[in-house]
């Protein structure tokens, strides 16, 4: 069993916490876009989910206009607001996905004495297709938005499929 999974309750929920580098484009997309699938689902007691950047650049901002241009084509609502992953939330959550490798490097060296390694994850190692990195749509046009979007679309769902088993009611 990988180390991340364990028996989910509403009494003890799950805590995921998606990371990006400025929590304004990726990571709210992955949060938004797991809340909407964990509500579709009737799970929403089940989870406590947040997202996160590395660096503090935007802090207290909401996710990027293109972020939630194309979140709201899909019918889904992203509600974060950008805050920096602290060394605290290494033990609050029982996973950490990482949009990108540095992003996930960054969380490794967080951990310097290596408590904490087995939540730490690349989001894509969920992505039923593809493996690697979320590609940072922050400089590209509304097509990269779109392409950040179904990638975590499907990693998300992938992601969810793989809790659910996990839950006791």
């Amino acid at each position: 069993m990988n180390s991340y999974l364990r028996t989910i309750t509403k009494e003890d929920p799950y805590k995921l916490c998606f990371v990006c580098l400025g929590n304004i484009c990726r990571s709210p997309t992955a949060e938004g876009l797991f809340i909407h699938k964990v509500k579709e689902a009737g799970l929403e007691s089940f989870f406590y989910i947040d997202s996160a950047g590395t660096a503090a650049y935007h802090v207290g901002e909401g996710a990027n206009s293109k972020s939630q241009a194309t979140a709201n084509q899909h019918g889904v609502h992203l509600p974060s607001r950008a805050r920096k992953f602290e060394y605290p939330d290494l033990e609050e959550f029982d996973l950490i996905l990482a949009m990108d490798f540095q992003n996930f490097t960054d969380l490794l060296e967080m951990d310097k004495k290596e408590k904490f390694r087995g939540k730490i994850s690349m989001m894509r190692n969920f992505d039923p297709i593809e493996k690697g990195n979320v590609p940072d749509p922050y400089y590209g046009g509304l097509q990269g938005f779109e392409n950040v979007f179904q990638i975590l679309d499907r990693s998300t769902e992938a992601l969810l499929n793989e809790l659910k088993p996990h839950i006791k009611e």
